[in-house]
Order: C-alpha cells, then sequence, then structure tokens
C-alpha cells in the first residue's frame, strides 16, 4: 500500500483540511510577523484551483449536456433552476433584513467619512447585466475566470453537439475525457489543500491579529447568526421537503463547504463539489449545469448579507429608512446581485452600487472593510452549500431518486 492510500485510512481530507484551519488561526496569533508571509500558500493553492475551473467546466457541461440527449430536457432543468434560485435568495435577503432589523447592529456606530475603497466596476442596468452574460471570446472569458460566460458558450456549444449526433462523437469523447482528467488533476491539487487553509488562516490573523475577531463584532455575530438560521430553518426545510437524505448530503457536501469557508472562494471549492454532487447520486449532466449556474444566480450567503450590510450601514449613518424604501433596496439588491461572482470582491461592489443609489454614504463600505474576511468565509461557504443542495432539488424535480445510505463510498479525494 503507498504512502497516500495509507495516509487516506489514518485521516480523511476533511479533517487535514479542518486540522490545517485551527493551526493557522493559532500560528496567525502566536507568531504574526512571519504569518503573514505565509499568505503565499493561500495564494499558490487559489491559483492552482482557478486553473481547474474553465477546462473542468467545458468538460463537463459539454459531455452532460450531449448525454443528456435533448436540448428541450436542459431548457427544462435550466428553467426549474432559476425558478428554485430566485425562490431562495428571496428569502435569504427577508431573513438578512429581519435580522439587521431585530438587532440594530449599527446603531450607535458613528460612520467616519473618508476615502472610499476603490473597487472593480459591475455592469448596471438589465442591458448590460445581459451583454455581460455573453463571452465575445471564450479564451477571453476563461482567462478571466468569467464563469457565467463560460456556462453560456458551453452549454450552447454542448446543445449543437447533441443536435449534430454521431458527428460530434469524437468532440463529446475528447469533453468526458477531458472532465475526467481535470477531476484526477483535481485530486493532486487538493493534496495541497491543508497547507494552503493553513496559510490562507494564518496570513489573515497575523495581518489582522486575533482582535479582528471582536471588531465590529455585533455585526459579524448577526451575520453568523442569521446564516446559521438560514442554513438550518430554510436549507433544511428544502432537503426534507425534497425528500433528499440528509445524512448522505451532509457526508458529500461537508468538504466543500469547509473548503469554501477556509479559503472564502467558492472557486476553490468548485471541483470537489462537481465530483461529490455527482457520487451524491444527481446525473452528471444536472450537476454539470446547474452547479456552475448557480455560482452567479443562487449566492444564498452572498444576498443575505448585502441586506444586512446595506441596512447596518443606514443605521450607522443615522438615516431612517421605511418599510417601502427597505423593501425597493433589496428589489435593488436582488436584481443586481446576478451575475457578477466573477468581479473581484463582488458582494462590496454590489453594495457600493445600493449605496449610492439611495444616497447613502460610500464610506460604510471602507467600514466593512475591517472584517470582510470574517463575513466571507460564513457568505461563501452558504453560497456553496445552497449550491449543492440545489443540484440534488432539481434532480428530485426531475424524478430522480437519490440513494438513502449514508455509508455509500464518498469521493475517493486521494489519488490512488
Amino acid at each position: 500500500m503507498s504512502f497516500l492510500k495509507r495516509l487516506s485510512t489514518v485521516r480523511s481530507l476533511t479533517t487535514w483540511i479542518l486540522f490545517g484551519l485551527v493551526a493557522g488561526i493559532l500560528f496567525g496569533a502566536a507568531i504574526p510577523k512571519q504569518a503573514v508571509a505565509l499568505g503565499i500558500l493561500g495564494t499558490i493553492f487559489l491559483r492552482l484551483i482557478k486553473s481547474i475551473i474553465a477546462p473542468l467546466l467545458f468538460g463537463t457541461l459539454v459531455s452532460g449536456i450531449a448525454g443528456a440527449g435533448s436540448v428541450k430536457t436542459m431548457g427544462r432543468i435550466g428553467g426549474k433552476a432559476i425558478v428554485y434560485f430566485e425562490i431562495v435568495t428571496t428569502i435569504a435577503l427577508f431573513i438578512g433584513l429581519a435580522a439587521v432589523n431585530l438587532i440594530q447592529p449599527g446603531a450607535g456606530v458613528q460612520l467616519q467619512a473618508g476615502t472610499a475603497p476603490a473597487l472593480a466596476q459591475a455592469p448596471s442596468g438589465l442591458a448590460q447585466i445581459l451583454e455581460h452574460t455573453v463571452p465575445t471570446s471564450i479564451i477571453e472569458a476563461m482567462a478571466n475566470g468569467e464563469v457565467l460566460q463560460i456556462v453560456v458558450f458551453t452549454f450552447l456549444f454542448g446543445a449543437a453537439c447533441a443536435a449534430i449526433g454521431a458527428k460530434a462523437r469524437p468532440v463529446v469523447a475528447f469533453c468526458e475525457s477531458l472532465s475526467e482528467v481535470m477531476f484526477r488533476f483535481t485530486n493532486y491539487v487538493m493534496l495541497f489543500a491543508p497547507i494552503g487553509v493553513f496559510g490562507a488562516m494564518a496570513a489573515t490573523i497575523g495581518e489582522h491579529g486575533i482582535g479582528v475577531l471582536r471588531n465590529l463584532g455585533k455585526l459579524v455575530v448577526t451575520l453568523w447568526g442569521a446564516e446559521v438560521f438560514f442554513v438550518v430553518a430554510v436549507l433544511g426545510s428544502v432537503t426534507a421537503i425534497a425528500g433528499i437524505p440528509l445524512r448522505r448530503f451532509i457526508r458529500f457536501a461537508r468538504e466543500p463547504f469547509l473548503i469554501a469557508f477556509s479559503t472564502a472562494s467558492s472557486e476553490a471549492a468548485l471541483p470537489v463539489a462537481l465530483e461529490n454532487m455527482e457520487q451524491l447520486g444527481v446525473p452528471k449532466h444536472i450537476v454539470a449545469f446547474v452547479l456552475p449556474t448557480g455560482y452567479s444566480f443562487n449566492l444564498d450567503g452572498s444576498t443575505l448579507y448585502l441586506s444586512l450590510a446595506s441596512m447596518f450601514i443606514a443605521q450607522a449613518a443615522g438615516a431612517h429608512m421605511a418599510v417601502g424604501t427597505q423593501l425597493i433596496m433589496m428589489l435593488t439588491l436582488m436584481l443586481t446581485s446576478k451575475g457578477v461572482a466573477g468581479v473581484p470582491r463582488a458582494s462590496l461592489v454590489i453594495l457600493a452600487g445600493t449605496l449610492a443609489t439611495f444616497k447613502l454614504p460610500l464610506e460604510g463600505v471602507a467600514l466593512l472593510l475591517g472584517v470582510d474576511t470574517l463575513m466571507d468565509m460564513a457568505r461563501t461557504s452558504v453560497n456553496m452549500l445552497g449550491n449543492c443542495l440545489a443540484t440534488a432539488v432539481v434532480a428530485r424535480w426531475e424524478g430522480v431518486k437519490i440513494p438513502a445510505g449514508e455509508d455509500a463510498p464518498v469521493a475517493e479525494t486521494l489519488p490512488g
């Protein structure tokens, strides 16, 4: 038995990632100056993961659509996914709104005027958002990490392969092989995950200090509490209503959830989530379409954060907002938060645009930056969990029975 196989029998990768997370916090608190330099480990890990996304999505989505054999089937799946996305994200918005009005974390905060942080520009307006979803070059979209543009191109490419039939078989076979190769490539990269997580957490704590866990504590606690409530009450209810075996789902979703939490990156968890949801029992063509589409349209944790953060800044600025105005703000957030997952600090970009629309001080964004990493961990992990669940829900909606065997083999993470 090889060393890697022996290692896998002693500790699962999930355990090692959790160990790296805790060790990073302790190291960052104990030796902060040296810990800051370890951020390069997290950066390397994320760069390796990002190199996987485009070829993996292309291979899995093309082979999945061609395997479904019907563009009509994929259209039906897409319609169901969008309906589910809109319902769940709307609930998330209102949970955030209720939490911030109940707790009032911004009350009494003296918002200091200052220089607003420079953020990347997000597309504004329906026309620009629609235009942004369509790539001018698939190579450019892949290079820039524009997941939604990759999905649009690949969906049309896969539909063309399905329509041509036998003549496209060599292309489909190549995409099937490509997806298998990229899954194995992912397994190799994931060996570095515990080290990457350790470096990322050590650098965060080393740079901001252990006191970052107390800064704006009321806001952070409110957000985390609301996210936990959303997961338990909403996603838990959805799991029960859809008839998804809870223990089996947790078994397969915990690894991508933990990766997203510890790295604050949905991209880092996406390859593992694609593989694990297939092994949960969701058909490949559903996983390949719903999961990356949800990356842009089903940001449960981020939409909850946006409603909470926008009202926090209003409270901090002493601005009284009527219920009707708050509802209009929620509608604005719901529309503008779609399709911007590839924008750096996408949630802050959307927040800044909303603040400007409602004449709230943009300096509030700078106020949140101090604890944005902590809040990003919560919202990103809930985003990933919500998207994993979405694949299972759509599968059940399509009449797929997900096996209930809790002890079914988990995806082999270490290469054998």
